[in-house]
């Protein structure tokens, strides 16, 4: 039969027909109801995990049968139609036993990252402090100036005895008398003063030293010798005139002359002790400093006890 074209009237089915249409509708329902059945009592018998396949589950599922387009005069198939297979397809039933599987995290240990190192902190050693020599000219112009007082007393008592003012009844006397008196304390106290001065400017010099500006307290005492006899005057009850020829008196006494020869000769001999030991003390500092160089070359240690 040729196809129905436009305007053309259409045949319509007789009643035979659609009877059997019928049939095979009702026969696709039953066949559905039993496919259904089987996959229940499949699923309860042996679960489906996620990973098996649906084919492997048994199930089956038929569709509805589909009208085949014809010409005119054709009908609906008599048998119903096979679902096709489809990987991984479940049916409604298989969801109802089919748990889900929650994904698994993998646990990642922590790890502390590892601590970093501390600094060390090493004290630099410090630089040796110098010694000095002050200290030891003082100490030592203190003995001087106990032998200058000795001395110069000596020659003041002797110049005494050869004008005849001292002789040997009296002479305990006169020199107890001069223990007493400024003329004898004053220059003595200025010549240690003098020598100090002198140690501390040199400190730890060489000998060389004292024997050029030993001259210097030379002057000093000299100077001193003066100033006793004014105090011994004393210049406060003087005038400017009697302080004057007093001062002129003694320029070239010879007690002034022991006084200035005393001083620079002592200052000679004692002050070659004070450069012996301030060479020591130059080579105890040279070797304290060559040990700090030597520390400083060697670097930063650690020492574990």
């Amino acid at each position: 039969m040729s196809d129905p074209k436009y305007g053309d009237p259409i045949e319509e089915p007789t009643p035979v027909e659609t009877a059997s249409v019928d049939d095979a509708v009702a026969s696709a329902h039953a066949g559905l109801a039993d496919a259904e059945a089987v996959s229940r009592e499949v699923a309860v018998d042996e679960p489906v995990s996620h990973d098996a396949p649906a084919a492997d589950a048994a199930t089956t599922h038929i569709d509805a049968p589909t009208r085949a387009e014809s010409t005119h005069g054709s009908s609906y198939a008599d048998d119903p139609v096979d679902e096709a297979y489809v990987p991984g397809a479940y049916s409604s039933s298989d969801a109802e036993t089919v748990a889900v599987a929650e994904p698994v995290v993998p646990v990642v240990p922590v790890v502390a990252p590892a601590p970093a190192p501390q600094p060390i902190f090493v004290q630099a050693p410090e630089p040796p402090r110098l010694r000095g020599n002050r200290g030891a000219a003082g100490a030592i112009g203190l003995l001087a100036a106990v032998v200058f007082g000795v001395l110069y007393l000596g020659a003041a008592l002797a110049l005494k005895a050869v004008s005849g003012e001292v002789t040997g009844a009296n002479v305990g006397t006169a020199a107890l008398a001069a223990v007493q008196s400024w003329w004898l304390w004053v220059p003595v106290v200025v010549f240690f003063i003098g020598f100090w001065l002198l140690g501390a400017i040199i400190n730890r010099g060489r000998w060389g030293h004292w024997v050029i500006f030993g001259l210097l307290v030379g002057v000093v005492a000299y100077l001193g010798h003066l100033l006793g006899q004014l105090f011994q005057a004393p210049f406060w009850t003087l005038t400017a005139r009697q302080g004057a020829d007093l001062v002129h008196d003694q320029l070239l006494a010879p007690l002034a002359i022991v006084a200035f020869v005393l001083g620079r000769e002592l200052t000679i001999w004692f002050g070659a002790w004070v450069a012996a030991r301030g060479k020591r003390i130059t080579e105890i500092n040279d070797e304290a400093q060559r040990e700090y160089e030597r520390t400083l070359e060697a670097g930063p240690r650690l020492h574990q006890s």
